[in-house]
């Protein structure tokens, strides 16, 4: 491993990025700029709310025609994707309005029209040949960032866990993130999308150096990402208990919208680790969703990482972000698990596997498939063995942090 101290970074970002209240009015412009025929992916449940009409009838209005599809099924199986990508091919620009499924569904159906084949031709890092169909994202969750990362992923049938593609080609050309689509979502999406891009955050901070490698989509440890992973975890720590107590805040809407377009920028480029690599077979396994598993699991992780030297040092450079006044490096250690645990409390992230219906006996096989993902264990910032993983779980399982957590 480098030596960590070694300062490197790399960036990949939308070619703009807007954010704001009031941003989505820009789309048209934005739109009619890279032609003007248009594939349109909307959430099929959004498609008749005002401001996601009010787009559609902007760009409309702008000369473009626009091919209105809702045909994005929830975790994106990818049989869907062909047709997606045949209807692409008639137009000049993808606009994407939805959650994470949708903005990867524009994605894969921008790439495959362009280069053909299937999503499977080009599952795993860095395969894609070069540039795919111009994608403006207008992501109507705070959570996935997927708005300005290059990975996409599917449900595949032929797999046993969901698989992705990764490659700067798919990084959106453009990113519009209005809190307004946001405004009043449910309980639970803002709960589990929120606590993901946190765990995307503190990922990205605590990620292991890597040695430079080009063709390399994810860095690892990345000074350029550090700034936008702490501002994401204040941001977020501090707003996203907010805005699930009170759906209708304006405010903890537009910081937690924030936090996760940061957090996306940060995990877009350093990538993210054992909470993932763990939580794909979590949520094979229990049928949960992806943030509800990598929020389960964080403060685990994060715990896992105080026995360690240098994670643990690194958790501590992100304590004061999370609000501690700790004056040794363990406590200030230590109160990041704690600030962590106690947010996916207040929002209502099961406390334990047992929970969601993990039992002891899943142990071994949920440690099988998490060694799999090479790529999100590549980047843990502590030595990972199956011992290591089968540790976490087992904490996980039976509620045990080495941090007390006040009861909420």
């Amino acid at each position: 491993m480098p030596d960590p101290t070694t300062t490197q970074g790399a960036l990949r970002l939308p070619r703009e990025v807007r954010f704001g209240y009031g941003s989505r009015q820009l789309t048209a412009d934005l739109v009619r700029a890279r032609g003007s025929r248009v594939l349109a992916l909307v959430d099929p449940f959004l498609i008749d709310l005002p401001p996601v009409r009010d787009v559609l009838a902007s760009v409309t209005a702008r000369g473009c025609a626009v091919d209105e599809c809702v045909d994005v099924q929830p975790e994106l199986p990818v049989a869907g994707i062909a047709a997606l990508a045949e209807r692409a091919r008639r137009a000049d620009v993808v606009l994407a309005i939805g959650g994470g499924s949708v903005i990867d569904a524009a994605k894969l159906a921008a790439m495959v029209a362009v280069h053909g084949g299937t999503p499977a031709d080009y599952y795993g890092e860095g395969i894609v040949p070069g540039p795919v169909m111009p994608v403006i994202a207008l992501p109507t969750t705070a959570g996935t960032g997927s708005e300005v990362t290059p990975v996409a992923v599917v449900s595949d049938p032929d797999r046993a866990m969901k698989v992705g593609v990764s490659s700067p080609h798919l990084v959106p050309d453009v990113a519009v993130v209005d809190p307004e689509f946001t405004v009043g979502a449910p309980r639970g999406v803002t709960a589990f999308a929120g606590i993901d891009a946190l765990v995307h955050a503190l990922e990205s901070f605590t990620a292991a150096p890597l040695e430079p490698d080009p063709g390399r989509v994810f860095t690892g440890r990345n000074v350029l990402a550090e700034g936008p992973a702490l501002r994401a975890a204040r941001l977020l720590a501090t707003w996203l208990p907010v805005a699930v107590a009170e759906p209708a805040d304006r405010r903890a809407r537009e910081n937690v919208a924030l936090g996760s377009l940061l957090a996306g920028i940060a995990f877009g480029s350093t990538g993210t680790h054992l909470s993932h690599a763990l939580q794909y077979p979590i949520g094979t396994l229990t049928k949960t969703p992806h943030g509800l598993g990598t929020g389960l699991m964080l403060p685990y992780v994060l715990d896992a990482c105080l026995h360690d030297a240098q994670a643990r040092g690194r958790l501590a450079e992100a304590a004061a972000a999370l609000g501690s006044a700790a004056t040794t490096e363990q406590d200030q250690a230590r109160d990041v698990v704690r600030t962590v645990a106690a947010v996916a409390a207040a929002i209502g992230v099961p406390r334990t596997l047992a929970d969601i219906g993990v039992r002891e006996t899943d142990v071994p096989e949920l440690v099988t498939h998490a060694l799999a993902q090479q790529r999100l264990i590549g980047i843990a910032p502590i030595p990972v063995t199956e011992a290591t993983l089968a540790g976490i779980l087992q904490r996980a399982l039976r509620g045990e942090l080495s941090v007390p957590v006040a009861a909420t």
